[in-house]
């Protein structure tokens, strides 16, 4: 299994100077949330999406998405300011019907960033977890990042180009991206996918006016642990969305994939050294006990 890449970018004038000094060792330019005018984010109501648009600078307006319409509502007062927009809409990414609702709003505003940030999970065997839930973790970790920025990157693009600006997307990934992960099975295939498609399309787009990131996160302490069937005694020691957030707006731009955290980066390197075998049977052990006591 090749190493995650954090692969530095050459960085533009005026930002070399600009640092500012994350929770951890790693430092990155200071500058990166800082460049966007409006900001789609998925899954906003909670967790790492909710910290990425308070981390976000007062200047960049928001379009804020989840299911649940209250806590959108919720979040939208606590960051509004005079002058600044920012709109919310209750949408199932899970459903065709609620990635053209995302679609259609974003079509109507100037967006310049793009964080395909919903995702979904279940601790179990697959034939224990509910045919629904396994079609549901595919439709919003899988689909709905790829229908989304498939209709909004090119837009971005436009505008990029005309503005003389560069536009950003952030897929966010997991650590579980880099490895099979029994008893998480669908979860974390569908987290290789987004790693693999933000990586290529860093490439495809390396002569464009964005800036693409894969963000890997481990645990977070957020409600997803929660929905996935993850005790919550597990989660003691994981990151908090704040310092994922923080992390991923300054890796934007400077790497194509960022691992949040030298423990996890420690995590995603130990495939390379192992059998595939021994890996797949570490994890599941590994995952076997989250959701337990």
């Amino acid at each position: 299994m090749p190493q995650p890449r954090e692969r530095g970018k050459p960085r533009r004038r005026g930002e070399a100077s600009q640092r500012v000094r994350l929770t951890g060792r790693a430092e990155f330019s200071s500058l990166a949330g800082m460049r966007y005018r409006f900001a789609l984010i998925t899954g906003a109501t909670s967790g790492i999406g909710e910290a990425l648009a308070k981390a976000l600078p007062a200047e960049t307006g928001l379009l804020l998405t989840g299911r649940d319409a209250e806590r959108l509502a919720a979040l939208e007062a606590e960051l509004s300011e005079e002058g600044r927009r920012i709109e919310t809409l209750a949408a199932d990414l899970a459903r065709d019907a609620g990635r053209d609702k995302v679609i259609a709003a974003a079509q109507d505003l100037p967006v310049d960033l793009l964080i395909n940030n919903a995702g979904t999970g279940q601790i179990g065997p697959v034939l224990e977890v509910p045919a629904e839930r396994e079609r549901e973790m595919a439709e919003v970790n899988v689909v709905a990042p790829v229908v989304l920025t498939r209709a909004l990157l090119p837009g971005m693009l436009e505008r990029a180009t005309s503005e003389r600006r560069r536009a950003g997307l952030i897929v966010v990934a997991s650590i579980m991206a880099f490895q099979p992960a029994p008893m998480m099975a669908t979860y974390a295939a569908s987290k290789a996918f987004d790693l693999h498609y933000a990586e290529a399309l860093a490439a495809e787009l390396s002569g464009q006016p964005v800036d693409v990131l894969a963000l890997c996160p481990g645990g977070t302490q957020t409600r997803f642990g929660a929905r996935a069937g993850i005790h919550a005694q597990r989660s003691s020691g994981w990151d908090s969305p704040e310092r994922v957030a923080r992390e991923a707006l300054a890796a934007l731009g400077q790497r194509d994939v960022h691992v949040v955290g030298g423990r996890n980066r420690l995590v995603t390197s130990v495939p390379r050294f192992l059998p595939r075998r021994t890996v797949t049977a570490i994890f599941r052990r590994a995952l076997s006990g989250l959701g337990e006591a």
